[in-house]
């Protein structure tokens, strides 16, 4: 890698990572230019726009669409790359593809599908991030901030959840490799997050401290598992998040990010981790609010022990802090540890913004046939919908979805109802239901109002009904499934999952996923 001789001052810019926005306007791209060109910035982490940014909570501002957003994002990378006298390190989250943060680009399931793959077809786990990370080098991008390796044991989790690939310290360790391996094989780099762990949180870190009260045993036993796996396996770089720990910084609620305890004491002393430390997002709410001052945050992330300041908003009064309170030891150690990462990460990119849209959906359908998964099983009631009259009644989607045109090729499907449908209306004593919840998230149940609760209970009394869940299995703890006799989980609502999702349903393909979360 060709980097010029830099001072102090500009080695201190490497550790500045600002967010960059695919879809900024030209004065926008100027403020970028003037952080590439005045102070040497390190790197560039890229968002899809501003009103999409992590604490655009309050304004809830309307994230306009631009189908042009992959060509977009390559000429960025391609300009920005330009005018920068050392090779930029661009970054993104792409836990599920590029398409988390770009339109019309490939989507891979969720981490939570993933996880209920079983052990012996991993390798699709490993598929998955080889794709993604293929995709990633196509745009010149260097570095995916995933996989997220928290396991994810409170159901209540308001920001992890779907995306950690479950409840299972070995499981959740297995498939993060797995990813992780498969981005590495492809050329790009992955990252292991979040340090120490947010799996068992209630609050979500955008936008206050979440405080775990778990000792340091128990911790050690579980959230830092895979953590400790990764590290001995020579991960490249570890993401520490916005929570609080108090058995593992003495006492205090300290964000993890600002904690010398946590990073130099646990993550580098006892556990041993010598690559590159990222923080979290600095203009989160949780530490984001903590120093008004501007600078002060990002001296203050630095000296606890990050090498890499992601969404630093203040660059030039970070930089100024950091040379007037730092030592040269801090500095050329967090350096030379940056140097090292683009040294791995500067191998032969291209800026293509060119997908395989059928490799991606080939990879979907070999999942979705691995991951779909029985909840419930009552096999004499669910082989009567293959010799006896049944409906379906399709939930959160249009009629015509591909669940149902396939299902209503079966000669015992009588009709296709919504949820305008009386209850008096269902006239076979055996209902199929479709669920696509409106939301991945568990705020506000998922997004599942009344109505749709109300017509699964009223028709699980007195009907044989078997449930099709199309999202989050977590959806099923705001349920009334007790008189249920058949769950089915199918994950995500892709094309291709809908498509196995009926051909289990005429008995052409076996549920063999397992649920990585207890329901």
């Amino acid at each position: 890698m060709n980097t010029p001789s830099l001072s102090i001052t500009e080695k201190i810019g490497q550790f500045f990572f600002p967010a960059a926005f695919i879809n900024d306007t030209d004065p926008e791209v100027k403020q970028i230019e003037q952080l590439i060109q005045n102070y040497k910035i390190g790197g560039l982490t890229f968002f899809h726009s501003r009103a999409s940014a992590a604490t655009n909570f309050e304004g809830k501002k309307t994230i306009i669409r631009n189908e042009n957003s992959a060509q977009r994002l390559s000429e960025l990378i391609t300009h920005y790359q330009s005018i920068s006298s050392s090779p930029l390190l661009i970054s993104i989250d792409a836990e599920w593809g590029l398409a988390m943060r770009v339109e019309n680009t490939p989507q891979y399931p969720y981490a939570i599908t993933l996880g209920a793959i079983p052990k012996n077809q991993i390798q699709w786990i490993y598929e998955v991030g080889k794709q993604v990370g293929i995709d990633l080098k196509n745009m010149g991008i260097h570095l995916n901030l995933a996989p997220v390796a928290d396991v994810n044991t409170n159901p209540d989790n308001p920001v992890i959840g779907y995306r950690s690939f479950g409840e299972n310290k070995e499981q959740v360790t297995n498939t993060s490799l797995a990813f992780y391996n498969g981005l590495k094989a492809s050329g790009i780099l992955g990252c292991f997050k979040h340090f120490p762990g947010h799996g068992d949180t209630e609050v979500d870190s955008h936008l206050g401290l979440p405080v775990i009260h778990t000792s340091k045993q128990d911790l050690y036993n579980q959230e830092l598992y895979p953590f400790i796996k990764a590290i001995e396996s020579k991960i490249d770089s570890i993401l520490i998040g916005h929570l609080a720990v108090p058995s593992l910084s003495q006492g205090k609620n300290v964000s993890a990010t600002l904690s010398k305890d946590i990073i130099k004491g646990i993550l580098r002393k006892e556990l041993g981790f010598e690559g590159v430390v990222i923080s979290d997002a600095l203009n989160m709410h949780s530490v984001s609010k903590l120093y008004p001052k501007k600078g002060v945050l990002e001296w203050k992330a630095f000296d606890a022990g990050n090498d890499i300041l992601c969404f630093a908003e203040h660059v030039e009064e970070g930089i100024l802090a950091i040379e007037k309170n730092g030592t040269n030891k801090q500095i050329e150690e967090s350096f030379s540890r940056i140097q090292k990462l683009k040294e791995n990460a500067f191998k032969e990119t291209t800026s293509t913004a060119v997908f395989d849209f059928e490799k991606a959906t080939s990879i979907n359908h070999a999942i979705a046939k691995q991951s779909i998964t029985y909840h419930k099983a009552d096999i004499k009631s669910f082989e009567k919908f293959n010799t006896e009259k049944f409906e379906i009644l399709v939930l959160g989607r249009s009629t015509d979805c591909v669940f149902c045109k396939e299902i209503k090729k079966s000669k015992y499907c009588t009709s296709i109802k919504d949820i305008h449908s009386p209850v008096s209306g269902f006239t076979t004593n055996n209902i199929g239901i479709a669920l696509f919840p409106p939301s991945i998230k568990p705020m506000q149940e998922f997004g599942m109002n009344a109505e749709i609760k109300d017509r699964i209970l009223e028709l699980s009394k007195t009907k044989n009904v078997v449930l099709y869940l199309f999202g989050n299995p977590y959806a099923l703890r705001v349920l009334p499934t007790k008189n249920i006799a058949n769950i089915i989980l199918a994950y995500q609502d892709f094309e291709t999952f809908q498509q196995v999702a009926a051909q289990h349903f005429v008995g052409q393909h076996k549920a063999v996923g397992k649920s990585p979360v207890r329901l």
